[in-house]
């Protein structure tokens, strides 16, 4: 194993990690890659990413499932809605820049994190502030507008998922991130069908970035299930700091 594959795998590891707790691990591996492997086009990083941290995902969702109860139905419309509205930022992407609204989001994500630092017992537990039927039509909500997201910009999209879910819907931080985890996995597999049927995956570099990606959300989702929802609220506030930075970085390189 080269050095550079090395460092990939690690990376690989505490984006997985990092992720499966709270999400942003994009914002690890993603600059990781692009500084390894520069020799490399944009769709061959983001689809080799793409394989091995759906996998990653695939199992953080997994390990939550184990020991909360999953509202299906919630996670169906709104994984549903993300992958669709998540082309419709892409298409849009290809037409306005991304860095004309980079300013309005990152003054959204301060106020997001100045939000979750001051409000102390947010996410702690569940408190649901719609009814059973309307759940599901919120979530697609989220997952539209997020999706979207996802599509247009991209960093941070997890951690998003995760704080729209506890301050919209009112799920404890557990909860929201095990939805998310599942949420993430279903718009991820329709951006990757199109990655593998073009073939601009990567498979000696995805493979064992997916091994060491799987193991880091292993084990990421098993402290975040121990540690409990205070445990996964600072941690969600580091990421979101991260975002901040990367966002502000990428307006100040704008102007």
């Amino acid at each position: 194993m080269t050095l550079d594959l090395f460092l990939l795998c690690f990376f690989a590891f505490l984006s997985g990690f990092i992720d499966s707790i709270v999400g942003g691990g994009g914002l690890v591996q993603i600059p990781a890659f692009f500084v390894l492997y520069p020799q490399l086009t944009v769709p061959n990083i983001i689809s080799t990413n793409r394989l091995a941290s759906a996998a990653g995902t695939t199992i953080a969702a997994w390990n939550y499932s184990r020991v909360m109860k999953m509202p299906w139905k919630t996670i169906f419309f709104a994984g549903i809605s993300a992958s669709m509205c998540s082309y419709a930022g892409a298409t849009v992407q290809s037409m306005v820049p991304s860095y004309v609204l980079k300013p309005i989001i990152l003054v959204l994500i301060v106020a997001i994190a100045m939000y979750t630092y001051r409000k102390k017992n947010l996410g702690q537990q569940q408190s649901f502030r719609f009814s059973e039927k309307q759940l599901p039509w919120v979530a697609a909500g989220i997952g539209a507008v997020l999706g979207f997201y996802n599509g247009f910009v991209g960093p941070g999209t997890g951690s998003l998922l995760v704080f729209a879910f506890v301050s919209v819907v009112g799920y404890s931080f557990l909860n929201a991130s095990g939805i998310s985890k599942v949420v993430n996995v279903i718009a991820d597999v329709s951006s990757l069908v199109f990655f593998l049927i073009h073939k601009h995956v990567l498979f000696h570099l995805a493979l064992p970035m997916l091994v060491c990606n799987v193991a880091g959300s292993y084990f990421g989702s098993r402290l975040a299930v121990l540690r409990g929802n205070e445990f996964i609220r600072k941690v969600f506030l580091v990421v979101v700091a991260g975002i901040v930075l990367r966002f502000a970085w990428d307006v100040f390189r704008a102007f």
